[in-house]
């Protein structure tokens, strides 16, 4: 095993399911988008996620809003 493979951050949903680039994750909680009026409804589909260097965090497209980081603990495999 190399130093890399030791390093590598492993990103869990709120179920404990490992989270992987190219993901689609369900919201499993009504979230308040901070600086706009928009509210991302529970049970809403979102695809293609992209993990990131903290282990409790994706980034992602919603709906209308591109860009946002979304905390693991809100989401579920889809």
């Amino acid at each position: 095993m190399s130093d890399q493979d030791d390093d590598q951050i492993i990103t869990k949903d709120s179920n404990g399911n490992v989270l992987k680039d190219g993901d689609s994750v369900t919201l499993i909680k009504d979230l308040k988008v901070k600086g706009s009026n928009v509210t991302l409804k529970r049970g809403t589909v979102v695809r293609n996620i992209r993990t990131t260097f903290n282990e409790e965090e994706i980034e992602c497209n919603a709906d209308k809003i591109k860009g946002i980081v979304l905390r693991t603990e809100f989401l579920k495999k889809a």
